[in-house]
C-alpha cells in the first residue's frame, strides 16, 4: 500500500554540473526535499490574507509571484538553453475557475478552497501558455501534481477542521507521501532526458497525465497571462 501511495520515482541519473536550479518554497516540505535531492546530483487554504501589493495571498503566492519571477528570468533562461521551468500545481486544479471579475474575493465571500483551486489552475494555465510562447527557444515548461504529501502545507486545513486534523494525523504516514516521494515528479520534470517534446504537459507520478478540461483552454491561458502581466506591472511581456 505504501508503495502504491508513493507513486512514480525519478530514476534519471542525469547530473546538473554547471547548471543553476532555482526552487521556490524550499524551506520545508517537498520544496526542501527537492532542493536536497537536486543538491545530491506555498500556501494552502489559508484565511483571507492580503499582500502588501493588495493581492489575495493564495493567488499571489501560488501564481503571481511565480509568473513575475519567471518572466524576469526569461532572458537568462533563453541564454542558458536548454532550460526548464517546473510549476508545482495540484490535482485540485480540476474543477477550478479563474474569476476574472473578482480574482481576490473583493465582491464575494472568501472561500479558501475555491481560492486554492483557482491558484492551482492558474499554475497549469501559466505553464501551458509559457510553453507556447517559448517554442523554438530551448526553454521548456511543465506543470505537475506532486501527490498528497505529509508536510506543513496543510496547517491551515488542520486548524480550521480539527476533526480532519485528527484523521490526517492518524493516517498521514499510511495514506500520504513523504516529502521526498512528493518531490520525485518535480525532479523528474527537471532532469529527465527526452522531455523536450512534452513542454506544456501536465505530470503526475513521473508520467504525463491529462489535466482538467479547464486547464486545456488556450484562450483562458492567454487571458490569464495578460491579466497577470497587468497586475504585476510587466511593461514588456515576452
Amino acid at each position: 500500500m505504501r508503495k502504491w501511495i508513493a507513486g512514480g520515482m525519478c530514476t534519471s541519473q542525469a547530473r546538473l554540473d554547471g547548471k543553476t536550479v532555482l526552487i521556490t518554497g524550499a524551506n520545508t516540505g517537498i520544496g526542501k526535499a527537492t532542493a536536497q535531492d537536486m543538491a545530491r546530483r506555498g500556501v494552502m487554504m489559508c484565511p483571507k490574507w492580503i499582500t502588501e501589493d493588495g493581492f489575495e495571498a493564495q493567488l499571489a503566492v501560488n501564481h503571481l509571484g511565480h509568473f513575475l519571477l519567471t518572466n524576469l528570468l526569461l532572458g537568462i533562461l533563453k541564454r542558458s538553453a536548454p532550460s526548464r521551468v517546473v510549476n508545482v500545481s495540484s490535482i485540485a486544479h480540476v474543477g477550478g475557475k479563474i474569476h476574472f471579475d473578482d480574482l481576490f474575493f473583493d465582491k464575494r465571500q472568501y472561500n479558501s478552497l475555491e481560492s486554492y483551486r483557482q491558484s492551482k489552475l492558474a499554475n497549469v494555465l501559466f505553464s501551458r501558455q509559457l510553453a507556447q510562447r517559448m517554442k523554438g527557444t530551448g526553454v521548456a515548461s511543465y506543470s505537475l501534481h506532486p501527490g498528497v504529501i505529509h508536510t506543513e502545507l496543510s496547517r491551515h486545513v488542520k486548524s480550521k477542521y480539527p476533526l480532519l486534523s485528527s484523521v490526517l494525523t492518524l493516517f498521514s504516514f499510511l495514506l500520504m507521501k513523504t516529502p521526498w516521494q512528493g518531490a520525485q515528479t518535480s525532479i523528474y520534470c527537471a532532469v529527465t532526458e527526452g522531455l523536450e517534446d512534452k513542454s506544456g504537459c501536465y505530470f503526475r507520478d513521473c508520467a504525463v497525465k491529462e489535466p482538467g478540461p479547464e486547464a486545456k483552454d488556450d484562450e483562458l491561458a492567454q487571458r490569464l497571462w495578460d491579466e497577470s502581466a497587468r497586475l504585476v506591472g510587466l511593461t514588456t511581456v515576452q
